[in-house]
């Protein structure tokens, strides 16, 4: 626990927002016309564009969807990854008076043909050829669906133009524009906070996915809570990679409109650490799994050396973990161990913070549960991850720790404005303006989620402390019961895995009606090329690797130091290791790197019972 005094939240910004996401941007447009609003990637450079220039892209490309018939309150769906015509599409659907439906890249054909379909789409934005090819093998299913505006993909020619390129689109807006020089003025000053802003889908462990329903309101609210709290400033620089069609990159577009700071944006996942160290940002938004891999990759390359390097490495953790500990204690550093942290610091902990381009003032972690370990040696290094928690129902952010008063193992403080209850059950129930209207098509998968005086059930298990940091223990539905009737959260021991292993890329722990605990367990590529290139396995598979005896050995002493920090019950006693890693590609996580429980422990039903029946 931090002990600066925290700041005050300037509850005017919440109170006087703007009636619509539309109305944030010009506003922020009108205030800073010629500050750099985004960068991004072209070939080996980076373009970038001030906000005057994007509003005047925006506005043709909204114009463009007026000229294609696009009415208030209808559907334009956005398939893409993560890039700056993305942005440019959403800020344009809005401004056009319409509601982004969000499609993430990897949904399969089925799946984006039922998206379009139940949220009644008229336009889409497609990224490429490989998302237009999708559209077109459900083309007979999608009346609904009058055009196809591509980023990068091939369009039509010929009488049968259902695909257009978006300087096409921009043409069409130009021309529009020319003969209704107000119309999207007309089209923003008419939106009111009720109206619809977002249909996002969850993505879902099983079924087909939901579609939740987001207001303006929802939006506009998020991003003046978070401006409201003095977490981030107008000379920040964000780096964006987050996928758009989830409610954390989204909700990083509106506290952007609200605060005015610049973002790069390159939704390349494999790029990050290069970005990083050439953008150079003061902070991020990430999934835990970013965070994941990088504590695996620097302590496996600290150990693969060996030697004084790894001794050296070693003791700067050791000591980096003492200050961080007496400092988040409020206690006084004494004078030898803070002429230690100094040595430690310019030996390894500088090294660490330059990889991330050195000037990171804090980390933002969503989407899923953070491990207390990795965010306390993260600390430790001088880089402090900020855990928040939200839900795509709650418009993203709910809590979020802050630069002045955080708790690590904690998701923070309520945004005000937002108020949270535990349930008789455990259950955390959120009540606020970002709560959604509820999901489409879906009255009683609505009923069932909000509750009573418009409290959203969250379906997950919270606890409340003293000072009000709430900490998230499982999903509801993931605790299961052992044979002798002890409960187990699930989630709570794979994010201890993860601290104690840096060769860990995901943890399924299963026992539901069972005597004891297992588990699957699957590593990190790199960490495994770096290990084997240490232990007389350089260039093999990644397959042989994972599963030799040396590698099996190597975890079980992992998996040993875990059980030592669990009660008896939830300790793994057997485990086996995948020859290979789960993805997104094959079902097995969500676009967020979360694990789809169901879909894992079904597939791997034989693994799991093998491990029972040894």
């Amino acid at each position: 626990m931090t002990t600066t005094t925290p700041t005050a939240p300037d509850l005017s910004l919440v109170e006087h927002r703007a009636d619509s996401v539309a109305q944030m941007f010009l506003d922020r447009v009108r205030e800073t016309p010629s500050r750099e609003a985004y960068r991004y990637p072209v070939g080996d450079t980076w373009a970038s564009r001030t906000w005057q220039e994007t509003a005047d892209q925006v506005t043709r490309v909204a114009a463009g969807l007026v000229a294609l018939g696009v009415g208030v309150e209808e559907r334009v769906a956005i398939a893409s990854g993560t890039r700056y015509e993305w942005i440019v599409a959403d800020l344009a659907i809005m401004c056009a008076g319409a509601a982004t439906t969000t499609v993430y890249p990897s949904t399969i054909a089925e799946d984006v043909a039922f998206i379009l379909g139940d949220s009644d789409s008229v336009v889409v934005f497609a990224e490429d050829d490989a998302q237009v090819a999708k559209l077109r093998a459900s083309r007979a299913a999608l009346p609904s669906v009058r055009t196809v505006v591509t980023f990068d993909g091939s369009v039509d020619t010929g009488d049968d133009v259902w695909v257009i390129s978006l300087a096409r689109l921009e043409e069409l807006g130009a021309a529009h524009l020319a003969e209704h020089p107000e119309v999207i003025t007309a089209r923003v000053a008419a939106i009111q906070p009720r109206h619809l802003a977002t249909l996002i889908y969850t993505s879902g462990t099983t079924g087909r996915p939901k579609g939740v329903r987001l207001r303006h309101s929802g939006w506009t609210y998020e991003g003046a809570a978070v401006a409201s709290l003095g977490l981030l400033r107008s000379d920040d620089l964000q780096y964006l990679w987050l996928p758009m069609a989830h409610s954390f990159g989204k909700v990083l577009l509106t506290t952007q409109l609200a605060v005015g700071f610049p973002t790069a944006v390159d939704g390349r996942v494999d790029r990050i650490v290069e970005n990083l160290g050439v953008v150079r940002p003061t902070f991020m938004g990430a999934a835990p799994r970013i965070f994941e891999k990088a504590y695996g990759r620097v302590v496996g390359m600290a150990k693969g050396e060996g030697g004084a390097k790894a001794k050296i490495f070693d003791w700067a953790c050791a000591v980096g973990l003492r200050v961080s500990r007496l400092t988040r204690d409020g206690k006084r550093v004494p004078p030898l161990l803070a002429a230690q942290h100094r040595l430690a610091d310019r030996l390894v902990f500088s090294k660490v913070r330059e990889r991330f381009g050195g000037r990171v003032r804090f980390f933002i972690s969503g989407a899923a549960a953070l491990s207390p370990d990795i965010a306390e040696w993260f600390h430790a290094a001088g880089i402090l991850i900020l855990e928040g928690y939200g839900l795509t129902e709650t418009s993203a952010g709910t809590t979020v720790n802050r630069p002045d008063r955080y708790r690590l193992g904690t998701v923070g403080l309520p945004f005000p404005g937002t108020e949270l209850r535990i349930a008789s059950d455990g259950e955390l129930l959120i009540k606020g303006p970002g709560v959604m209207d509820g999901y489409q098509h879906l009255e009683r998968e609505t009923a069932e989620a909000l509750v009573g005086d418009g409290w959203l059930a969250t379906g997950d298990i919270g606890e409340i402390d003293a000072d009000g940091f709430l900490r998230i223990t499982d999903r509801k539905k993931d605790l299961f019961k052992t044979s002798g009737g002890k409960y187990v959260a699930p989630s709570h021991v794979e994010g201890k895995f993860k601290g104690v292993c840096a060769l860990a890329s995901q943890m399924l722990v299963h026992g539901s009606d069972r005597n004891y605990c297992v588990a699957l367990i699957t590593l990190d590529p790199d960490a495994v090329t770096d290990w084997a290139a240490h232990h007389d396995m350089a260039g093999a598979p990644y397959a042989e690797v994972a599963t030799s005896a040396a590698m099996r050995a190597e975890i079980d002493l992992a998996v040993q130091k875990l059980n030592g920090q669990l009660n008896r019950w939830e300790t793994i006693k057997q485990f086996v290791i995948l020859d290979h890693d789960l993805s997104i590609e094959s079902g097995e996580l969500t676009p967020s790197l979360k694990v789809k429980r169901r879909v894992v422990e079904q597939r791997y039903r034989d693994h799991l019972n093998e491990l029972y029946d040894a």
